[in-house]
C-alpha cells in the first residue's frame, strides 16, 4: 500500500508524540537557550518527514529523511547534556533516547523501501 499523506507515516506521527513530550518536559526550563535548541531540533524532524513526503520525489524525499535522522540524533545528543544539567534524571534520559533512536530506526527503514 502506497502511502497517500504525510499523516500517515508513521515515523511522522511518532515524531510529533514525540516533541509533544519534550514540550511537556521542558515547558518550565528557563534555560531559554537550550530549550529553544531542543525542541527546535524535535520538531525539525516531523516537519522535514513532511516536507519531503511533498517533495514529489524518492530522491529528494530521502533526502529529507536523512535530515530528520539528523535533527533526531542532535535531540539525542541534547538529551546526554540536559541530564548532565539535571534537568531530567537518567530513566527519562534513556526513556527519551529509546524513543529517539525507535525513530530513527523506522526513518532509515523508510529510506530504504524507497
Amino acid at each position: 500500500m502506497k502511502i497517500q499523506k504525510f499523516e500517515d507515516i508513521i515515523a511522522w506521527q511518532k515524531a510529533q508524540d514525540f516533541t509533544v513530550e519534550l514540550y511537556d518536559i521542558f515547558r518550565d526550563s528557563k534555560d531559554f537557550g537550550f530549550k529553544d535548541q531542543i525542541l527546535r531540533a524535535a520538531v525539525s524532524i516531523s516537519n522535514n518527514i513532511a516536507e519531503g513526503f511533498d517533495r514529489g520525489s524518492d530522491p529528494q524525499f530521502a533526502h529529507f529523511l536523512y535530515i530528520a535522522i539528523g535533527s533526531s540524533s542532535e535531540v539525542r545528543s541534547m538529551l546526554y547534556l540536559a541530564m548532565r544539567l539535571k534537568y531530567i534524571d537518567k530513566t527519562q534520559r534513556d526513556d527519551l533516547l529509546d524513543k529517539s533512536n525507535e525513530i530513527s530506526r523506522i526513518i532509515r527503514g523508510l529510506i530504504k523501501s524507497l
